[in-house]
């Protein structure tokens, strides 16, 4: 069945090749971008592409115009994909990169869920609300620590929501993506070295690239992930949890244990 879809995030990496595939597989697609130059770069692929049913619109999810304009749109599913990565030593990094995190992962998403909710509930009407998060939110990576923290409270968010909104016929998942070639990890990274300053920090930068390194150097094809988000997006029914690939299972629940047998 063809679904009205909102995707946020979309100008670039899994927001951008999962909102194309959805297009082709005949959904009503609108692609939220973050800048206006992504929009007529992507508008221009979608024309190119003879893609009539992909819409692009400029959606900063943490611009009040922005969210005001996106609630005119007639959407079956919200995917919340827009996002920031942060990294460094949680014990040093400024306080204002983690606000930003969480203003962008945590509040910008949540805000624009919760409008939607409420427009479905209003209309009395099914819908579904998607949250990408990551096998980061299940488990912590401590290189990528104030990423992976946003990540866990989109986790905790995105549970409560689930078992809120099962008697408005309202649909909850998650995506957790492992580390895939898109440049968002390669640029996560990078951050770090935009604030460390070994002059004043007693987390040295070397230390923390020689870490991100074998990260970086074993990260996946996004081609993989961008069709199982196609495939779980527009489903009627399905996990609440999507791990993709489904062998990093196995690496959470390896980590997961090895918290309780952790000791200070």
């Amino acid at each position: 069945m063809k679904k009205r879809i909102l995707i946020t995030g979309a100008g670039s990496g899994f927001g951008e090749g999962t909102a194309i595939g959805l297009a082709k597989k005949g959904h009503d697609v609108i692609a939220g971008v973050h800048i206006w130059p992504q929009v007529t770069k992507m508008r221009d692929e979608a024309k190119s592409l003879g893609l009539t049913n992909l819409r692009v619109e400029k959606l900063d999810i943490c611009d009040p115009f922005d969210v005001k304009n996106a609630l005119n749109w007639d959407i079956d599913i919200l995917v919340n994909n827009a996002a920031i990565g942060c990294s460094g030593p949680m014990s040093e990094i400024p306080l204002d990169l983690i606000r930003h995190t969480f203003e962008i992962n945590i509040f910008g998403g949540l805000d624009l869920s919760q409008r939607f909710i409420r427009k479905f509930v209003d209309e009395k009407r099914p819908g579904k609300i998607i949250f990408t998060s990551s096998v980061v939110g299940l488990y912590t990576e401590s290189i990528f620590g104030p990423y992976c923290a946003s990540k866990h409270a989109l986790e905790s968010i995105a549970e409560t929501l689930q078992e809120e909104l099962k008697p408005y016929n309202i649909q909850v998942q998650t995506i957790n993506p492992g580390a895939y070639r898109t440049g968002f990890n390669d640029t996560m990274a990078e951050i770090a070295s935009h604030w460390m300053d070994d002059a004043k920090n007693f987390h040295k930068k070397a230390n923390f690239e020689k870490r991100a390194k074998p990260i970086l150097e074993d990260q996946l094809d996004p081609k993989g992930m961008i069709k199982a988000m196609v495939a779980i997006i527009p489903a009627n029914s399905g996990m609440f949890r999507n791990v993709v690939p489904k062998s990093h299972e196995n690496l959470i629940k390896k980590n997961q244990t090895k918290a309780w047998k952790n000791e200070i």
